[in-house]
């Protein structure tokens, strides 16, 4: 039986391949230190805890749930964003929960793209674009983001491109890998920049809260729900990764379309994990300071790290990770492969985010300050 031809268009993922191996070095005695993976070690929320442990007697708590979810966690996104972006948003029909912000990703190409269409993705950016772009028969057209331009789109670059069948342009600020935040004037040029050309605009912002004191959400620019889409998610923010909990929300019209997708696709999000996730929108601002004290420890460590690697960083960088530039003349994966033999230290290469990522390395913040001390003594 041979494998449907859209599978000759990718390769499996990374960080699945990658994390074999480094599994089969652990297994073999090697002291693995892995810094490469966003996979937040802290715990959740007590009360996130609490309230689906507390669910799991309900009546309604283990039979098919909603497409769109409960009401009470779209009122609770909606109520998050109004609250934390001063975006407003219906919860009846503007606003999507996800199983995970990466399955948004596909059920938004699904509903968009045709096969043959064109769709603008980050270089360096989250491989995912490229991949499901790739699944579901369209073209990426790749827009380089560079350190001189502060990893900012170049829209004199992009409106020199062929445009015509351009559908879906990604972004993704405060941006993964790099951690450069996002900018209001960016945003209002991609707005205008979509409508100029009828391309939808999807920003995808899961790190807006961590080591971040200006969160910013691309739908707060005027009329951006014409024409934008913003994911994100709760992985990052309350340690919820493995939950599988993301939002989608634009205009009606936009999501009426995601959701004949998702309603294809799956029978409902957890209850149980719903009621955690609603706990968790409706957390104080407190919530994100303790974080972010840990955080801040963790990434004054990684600088130290980079520092003994002779690699060079942005100190005004967000988000769970840090981006360093390696000693000129030197290759990502050379410095990542050699950590990882000589000092049993996984570091992800800049290169699988995209051909500007050479020259550069990621570091997750998602270890122990203890582990990254370790870590140090070792280089």
């Amino acid at each position: 039986m041979e494998a449907a031809k859209r599978l000759d268009t990718v390769q499996e993922y990374y960080f699945s391949t990658k994390l074999r191996e480094v599994a089969r070095l652990a297994a073999a005695g090697k002291p693995i230190i892995n810094m490469g993976i966003g996979s937040p070690d802290l715990q959740p929320p007590v009360k996130v805890l609490e309230a689906i442990q507390g669910s799991l007697m309900d009546v309604n708590a283990h039979k098919y749930q909603s497409y769109q979810g409960l009401p009470e966690l779209r009122n609770a996104i909606s109520n998050f964003y109004k609250d934390k972006f001063k975006v407003i948003s219906n919860p009846d029909d503007e606003v999507l929960p996800l199983m995970g912000s990466k399955e948004g990703i596909m059920h938004i190409s699904m509903a968009f793209l045709n096969e043959g269409d064109k769709v603008l993705i980050p270089n360096p950016g989250y491989p995912t674009y490229t991949s499901v772009t790739k699944l579901v028969g369209a073209v990426p057209l790749f827009y380089d983001l560079n350190a001189s331009n502060n990893w900012q789109p170049n829209f004199e670059e992009l409106e020199k491109q062929n445009l015509t069948d351009v559908k879906i342009m990604w972004v993704n600020y405060p941006h993964m890998p790099t951690g450069t935040k996002a900018l209001k004037e960016t945003f209002k040029k991609l707005i205008a920049f979509g409508n100029k050309h009828q391309i939808l605009i999807i920003n995808d912002n899961p790190y807006s809260f961590i080591l971040n004191d200006t969160p910013m959400s691309i739908l707060e620019v005027e009329g951006a729900k014409e024409i934008a889409l913003e994911l994100n998610s709760l992985s990052k923010t309350f340690n919820m990764a493995g939950w599988r909990v993301g939002m989608l929300l634009g205009n009606a019209t936009h999501i009426k379309e995601v959701l004949k997708v998702k309603s294809n696709m799956d029978s409902g999000m957890f209850y149980g994990i719903q009621k955690g996730a609603i706990q968790a929108l409706q957390l104080s601002d407190d919530w994100f300071l303790d974080q972010n004290k840990i955080y801040q420890e963790r990434r004054d460590l990684i600088w130290q790290l980079a520092d003994q690697l002779d690699c060079t960083y942005d100190r005004n960088s967000t988000g769970l990770f840090v981006w360093a530039k390696v000693p000129k003349g030197k290759k990502a994966t050379e410095v990542t492969d050699a950590i990882l033999y000589d000092k049993d230290i996984f570091i992800t290469p800049g290169t699988v985010f995209g051909s500007q990522g050479e020259g550069y390395i990621r570091f997750s913040l998602c270890v122990t300050s203890a582990i990254i001390k370790k870590a140090i003594s070792r280089i």
